[in-house]
Formats: C-alpha cells, structure tokens, sequence
C-alpha cells in the first residue's frame, strides 16, 4: 500500500529552512490552541448537564485539519498544558488540574485524538471535498464523544449519553457542514485539489 500525502493548508507556505520551519510550527501550534480556547468561551451552561455547549470542538476539527495530525495533537496538548498550568483557557474560564479531571476531562483528552485523525485525514486528502471533509469531522467527533462519554459516565453512570451526546447533536452537525463547506472552499479559493 502507498502511503501519499497531500499538503496541509499549512504545509503550503511553510519554510524550507529548518529553523524557519521549526519557529512556523511552533507558531502554529500555538495558535492552533490559543484558537481553541477562544473558541471555549463561547460557553452555555446547560442546567441538566456538566457538559456545556462550546465552540471549542468545531476549532480542534478545524486545527486538526489546517494543521495536520502532528501540529494538530501538539496544539491540543499544549491548549490541555495551558489549562492546567492555571490559565483560563477550558470552557467559561475555567483552569486547573481539578477542572480537567472533572465531568468534562475526557472530552478535553479527546481533543487530542480527534485533531490529530482529522488532521491525518486531511493530510491525505480528505479536506479536499465536502464529503470526505464531512466524514473526517465525524470521525474526529467520534474520537471526542467515545473518551468524552467514557469519562463522563464515571460520573453520572448510565445518564452520559442523555447528558453528555444527545443535547449537542445538531450542534455538532451544524459544526461538520460548516467545516466541510469551508475546508474545500479554501482549496479552490487557492486554486488547488
């Protein structure tokens, strides 16, 4: 089996010169989870769930896939690394070694699997079309809901679908089309498949 790899929309402008190219990634990775947590502030608490709805899984989906798997991972390890290092990067503001072992942790560890298929996703092609963009989306949620519901459920048992799946559904639906009509929009707007 051939193992092609097609460009990243980050791979695109990336230095040639090694150090250049270090200092770009970092930078990338940077803002890749300064994105994030802006994104987590767009926080609804829901009265009936710890789980609020956030814009912060729209931005892992679309960092894992501007980025690529490796700098996609790395920006969620170094968002999940803020957090815990007391800035009020998780959703609403929170921080804290406390916040992450909460209710939520799990969605916040599935941040860095999901970027990183995504962004493996994309790194062979799948950004290209809406379809293919829809389905690498769905396959990073996947990631997200399976560790997110796995921690959840230590804490409200058999209730983590109704609480920690079902009421962000349509939300995160609405996150994929956007994502997958924005993805390969931007590649014709460059010119490129």
């Amino acid at each position: 089996m051939i193992n092609v790899q097609t460009p990243t929309y980050a791979d695109l402008v990336r230095p040639a010169e090694r150090r250049m190219a270090l200092a770009y990634d970092a930078l990338l990775i940077l803002g890749g989870s300064l994105l994030t947590a802006l994104a987590a502030q767009i926080s609804i608490r829901l009265p009936f769930s710890p789980v609020p709805i956030t814009g912060q899984t729209l931005a892992v989906l679309l960092v894992g896939a501007l980025l690529g798997s490796r700098r996609g991972a790395l920006s969620m390890l170094t968002y999940l690394a803020e957090g815990l290092l007391g800035l009020p990067v998780f959703a609403g503001g929170m921080s804290g070694l406390a916040y992450a072992l909460g209710p939520t942790g799990g969605y916040l560890v599935g941040f860095v699997g999901a970027a990183w298929l995504t962004g493996r996703l994309a790194e062979h092609g799948w950004d290209r079309h809406v379809w293919s963009a829809a389905l690498a989306m769905v396959a990073g949620n996947l990631v997200l809901y399976a560790l997110g519901l796995a921690w959840l459920s230590r804490f409200v048992g058999t209730k983590a679908f109704a609480l920690g799946l079902f009421p962000f559904l349509i939300g995160d639906a609405l996150k994929i089309v956007l994502a997958a009509a924005a993805l390969p929009t931007g590649w014709r707007v460059l010119g490129r498949k």
